[in-house]
């Protein structure tokens, strides 16, 4: 097993936010994509020998929803990749086409490193891909087929800003829209209260066909986290009732909701969220 690398002090001045959304994009700026995966993608956190660990709950949830038979089509559209992958791990199985997007620069850089595959990536994914063709049932050696297909399918990286009600370049999806969305750990960090995380549901959903799926996946109490050394970005803190209020005020129909309790030792004090959520749902 991999040893958990320490992490680093929380030096520097802390970059504070005013509220609003241009604000939280101007927070972003200093947001460090080696040390976010860091933080979040590495044991204790991304420990695949517990099934406690907040990145085996999370794939196990991807997989469950994405075997279950009703999601499928032709494009799955992943909303703020960030700087990871995971999230498209068991979708790439099930979708032929395969878009990431993201706010920042930095991110899609990092992103386009995997893609490429020719090093220089802050992060070896090779235990997510592995774990993921364990849940399908696949040898741990079937990763490197895994990592192909995902490579194979991912046809664009392109910026995306879920505050604006079209959130992607009119010109990045067909017509019809996407079959699928999946967000992990966006539209919380991305929006600045209640209101504007409610706006940004339905702005993805714009993107969305009728009757496609939306895969959601987010902090649960959350007021903030550390996005790089003294990095501090604030979000807003969410709990269950609020996430199922706000997706049936922007039409999607709840399939179902569960939830993570970070257990003690997964509180590596780079945020302060008490759980993680997990929706599966359907536009309207």
């Amino acid at each position: 097993t991999r040893q958990s690398q320490k992490l680093p002090a929380f030096g520097g001045v802390p970059i504070s936010c005013p509220n609003g959304v241009a604000s939280t994009a101007a927070c972003y700026q200093g947001f460090d994509p080696a040390a976010y995966l860091q933080y979040n993608y590495t044991p204790p956190r991304a420990d695949f020998q517990r099934k406690d660990s907040i990145s085996s709950w999370e794939l196990a949830c991807l997989h469950r929803a994405f075997t279950e038979g009703d999601v499928s089509g032709e494009l799955l559209v992943d909303i703020g990749s960030g700087p990871t992958l995971y999230q498209v791990m068991s979708g790439c199985e099930v979708f032929n086409k395969v878009l990431l997007t993201d706010f920042l620069e930095v991110n899609r850089q990092e992103l386009r490193s995997w893609l490429q595959d020719e090093g220089g990536c802050s992060l070896d994914w090779t235990p997510f891909l592995q774990h993921v063709c364990k849940l399908e049932g696949r040898r741990p050696s079937a990763w490197t087929e895994k990592a192909a297909r995902l490579r194979q399918v991912i046809v664009d990286i392109v910026p995306i800003d879920v505050n604006r009600p079209q959130p992607l370049a009119h010109d990045a999806l067909p017509s019809a829209g996407a079959d699928c969305l999946v967000s992990a750990f966006c539209l919380e960090s991305a929006s600045p209260d209640l209101a504007a995380f409610t706006r940004a549901l339905g702005h993805i959903g714009r993107l969305l066909r009728p009757g496609g799926h939306l895969l959601l996946i987010g902090a649960l109490g959350m007021t903030y986290y550390m996005a790089g050394d003294g990095v501090k970005i604030p979000t807003v803190p969410v709990n269950e009732a609020q996430v199922c209020a706000s997706l049936k005020e922007s039409g999607y129909t709840l399939i179902r909701l569960e939830v993570y309790t970070v257990p003690q030792d997964m509180n590596v004090g780079t945020d302060d969220a008490y759980g993680v959520f997990f929706v599966k749902a359907m536009k309207e």
